[in-house]
């Protein structure tokens, strides 16, 4: 047989040497991470490509409201989670403090049903150090804040075994269905209420009608964690959240709002 020349296969070792780490780490880079399916981090790769003209052009995606009537902050949250896509198509809800009423969205925007709901006795938008871990008798009325924020939320059941919605276990912030507490407190009266002005009662909580949790709350976190969006009242959405407006001139030049979410 024909012997190759001692030139030629030193070049071939050098290059097989120079190609192996580029092989190497192409391989590692289209490896999923743990707990990732090999889909869902293609999925992942695809949105890191520039947008196309067509993207960039696209007209901005909305959340859908149907009949309900919903204040600005509401609306300009919910247009930019579905636009953003923030909520990574997952369901998620809106709780408006200023008008004590919570919506509820599936994973595309689509809302799911509405209700009035009672907070936090404290306007604020931040929690006290360490709330979390006090007892009850010791909140002082100051410190009874339904604090602002994006939340990761999960179903679990509380120390009497009733299902809750954890939004921020850390301050012991939770939703749930309307609890008798004190007589004097007549929390059913004020949840029927006509006016959020006497909305204001809760540890920090979120108190909603029976009826919706048990038919909108609980079905749309059930196997699932979802995201609940707390608006502020001291400060605007967009500090809170970074958001821009959907329909104006302040969406960020790139977004595409066609990529997978």
């Amino acid at each position: 047989s024909r012997k190759t020349q001692p030139g030629w296969g030193l070049f071939l070792a050098l290059l097989v040497a120079q190609l192996a780490p580029s092989v190497s780490a192409a391989q590692d880079a289209g490896r999923p991470s743990a707990g990732l399916s090999a889909s869902a981090n293609s999925s992942s790769l695809a949105t890191a490509a520039p947008p196309t003209q067509a993207a960039l052009t696209a007209q901005p995606r909305r959340a859908n409201f149907g009949q309900e009537a919903a204040s600005a902050e509401t609306l300009h949250i919910a247009n930019w989670v579905v636009d953003s896509g923030d909520n990574q198509r997952l369901p998620f809800m809106i709780v408006d403090k200023v008008n004590a009423k919570v919506l509820m969205f599936d994973a595309d925007g689509q809302l799911q049903g509405a209700a009035p709901a009672l907070l936090g006795l404290a306007r604020a938008d931040d929690s006290a150090p360490g709330i979390g871990d006090q007892k009850l008798s010791t909140i002082r009325p100051e410190q009874r804040t339904t604090p602002a924020g994006r939340f990761v939320a999960s179903l679990d059941r509380n120390l009497q075994g009733q299902e809750i919605l954890w939004v921020d276990y850390a301050t012991a912030i939770s939703l749930h269905r309307v609890i008798k507490g004190k007589p004097s407190e007549q929390r059913a009266q004020r949840l029927d209420s006509t006016t959020s002005d006497d909305n204001r009662i809760s540890y920090g909580c979120i108190n909603v009608p029976v009826n919706f949790y048990e038919t909108i709350v609980s079905p749309a976190f059930t196997g699932t964690n979802g995201i609940v969006y707390i608006l502020p009242e001291t400060r605007s959405a967009r500090q809170v959240f970074g958001s821009y407006d959907v329909n104006g001139d302040s969406r960020p030049q790139g977004t595409d709002p066609s990529r997978p979410r």
